[in-house]
């Protein structure tokens, strides 16, 4: 008899818009498929924002308690997503929130505490996906392939358009990936000092001019001519990019407007470099819904086929492929791939917390 999982995926990213909650029911008939039952995003309030968003400046102290403290809130938020639906799940597949990642130094770290997490839900939890392979030598990022390469296999290249912009696609027999470039943590920030939380289908981008002088400097980012795998982090953008920008005297709508044009060129750049005609690119994430961006992104790439699945998906594929690396780790098969983060070897990656 054919086995179903059912497993609420959760994923809070670089950006900080929210919490991604996605009850996603699996089974397996030759190949993976999944049912998308109820998904929803919780934003961050502007405690959380703030707790979150300078969290790497704060005190050993603060850090464990913030740890702790978002585990419980992500605890409850489970809790409540879960009593709201007719459908349990087997467990919770958590991947906390990324504040440092450093994988030259073996450093990678993602709070809300997996124990205190099971303990307030009442669910087991699998968190802690990155730490291992970071360990075995590798960028411990991007790890959603697995899961690209599974359950979106119609696909030539997986986009996701979050914090930062990374894609997925197999190349000499393998699966690989690696981070483009910054996207919507460049995008948000800009938008922010206009007092909005984002800029809504890339108007505010539209709407401004490019300033080639700050576009040259965006490009010399050393980052750039790493080959991969690579990865990046929130230190990357605070360090280089940051700068830059408050350097900068033009219009917040100019900056947004080069920021966009140039998110959008080394993505085509990167994405060229395979040579594929006629390739289908899956686009997710909050990025998608910039209008401006993505009819940048089908300009520079004429040859391809730009696809917008439906806001389910743009929105969840994360905490949807979150939750298959969960059960993953729950099926003790391995789930995070050497070929995409160059790490000695492939792992079955994740802690699990048990009630």
């Amino acid at each position: 008899m054919q086995e179903h999982f059912t497993v609420l995926g959760m994923m809070s990213g670089t950006s900080l818009d929210g919490v991604d909650l996605a009850l996603v029911e699996f089974w397996q008939n030759e190949k993976w498929y999944f049912r998308l039952h109820a998904a929803e995003t919780v934003p961050y309030t502007q405690q959380w924002q703030e707790l979150l968003g300078n969290l790497e400046n704060q005190s050993a102290f603060e850090y464990a308690r913030i740890d702790v403290e978002l585990g419980r809130y992500f605890g409850l938020l489970a809790k409540d997503f879960i009593a709201r639906r007719q459908i349990k799940p087997l467990f919770i597949a958590s991947h906390g929130h990324t504040i440092f990642h450093q994988p030259e130094i073996g450093l990678t770290t993602q709070i809300g505490c997996g124990a205190t997490l099971a303990a307030t839900s009442g669910y087991p939890v699998v968190c802690n996906f990155r730490k291992l392979d970071v360990a075995l030598k590798g960028q411990g990022a991007p790890l959603v392939p697995i899961g690209d390469q599974i359950l979106f296999s119609q696909y030539e290249f997986c986009l996701n358009l979050g914090g930062i912009a990374n894609f997925s696609t197999d190349y000499q027999g393998r699966r690989i990936s690696y981070d483009v470039t910054f996207n919507n943590l460049i995008f948000n920030y800009l938008s922010q000092k206009l007092g909005k939380p984002y800029d809504e289908s890339g108007n505010l981008a539209r709407s401004g001019q490019i300033q080639t002088d700050l576009l040259d400097l965006f490009q010399r980012d050393p980052y750039l001519q790493k080959p991969f795998p690579k990865s990046l982090g929130k230190e990357q953008f605070i360090a280089y990019y940051l700068p830059i920008i408050e350097k900068s005297n033009a219009k917040i709508e100019d900056l947004l407007c080069t920021a966009v044009y140039f998110v959008a060129g080394e993505i085509a750049k990167n994405i060229k470099w395979f040579n594929r005609s006629n390739a289908k690119v899956l686009l997710t994430g909050g990025g998608a819904f910039n209008q401006f961006l993505v009819e940048l992104l089908q300009q520079l790439l004429p040859e391809t086929k730009i696809v917008v699945p439906e806001p389910e998906i743009i929105s969840f594929k994360e905490a949807i492929v979150f939750a298959f690396l969960g059960l993953l780790r729950y099926l003790e098969k391995n789930n995070v791939l050497s070929s995409v983060t160059g790490a000695s070897m492939d792992s079955c990656s994740g802690v699990i917390w048990k009630v």
